[in-house]
């Protein structure tokens, strides 16, 4: 399995649900799977990733505010904020994945899917936050 795609599909679908105040079911999971032809194992992944991260979604939003000094979560860009969510559900719930692949997942993905700067601003939370978290 490919998790960089996995995560990938993740993070568009945690736009889209954060964009259109949805809720994660089997019918967005359908409707967003439709389209494409993935393997079972991405599809897999990226769901758990997608409701991991809603289902924490309080205390992921915590954590990203009390690290991201002089930044307001709502006022973030949509990508960026969803990016940080994800990987801050790798970092706080998943055992079996390095701190530090998480973290290289999405300075990745930020460099993909955002603006230039986003990933070192990603890598910046995201660091302080492992570090606080005992995982650094």
């Amino acid at each position: 399995m490919k998790r960089r795609k996995a995560r990938e599909y993740a993070l568009q679908m945690l736009f889209q649900l954060d964009f259109n105040h949805e809720e994660p079911g089997k019918a967005f999971f359908s409707r967003f799977w439709e389209p494409l032809d993935e393997p079972e194992d991405i599809k897999n992944f990226a769901e758990h990733l997608v409701t991991g991260t809603v289902g924490h979604l309080p205390e992921i939003d915590e954590v990203i505010r009390r690290h991201a000094e002089n930044w307001v979560l709502e006022r973030m860009a949509t990508v960026d904020r969803n990016i940080l969510r994800a990987a801050v559900f790798e970092l706080l719930f998943k055992k079996d994945i390095p701190p530090a692949v998480s973290i290289n997942e999405a300075i990745e993905i930020a460099k993909k899917f955002s603006m230039k700067e986003s990933a070192a601003f990603i890598n910046g939370i995201l660091d302080k936050i492992a570090k606080a978290s005992g995982k650094a």
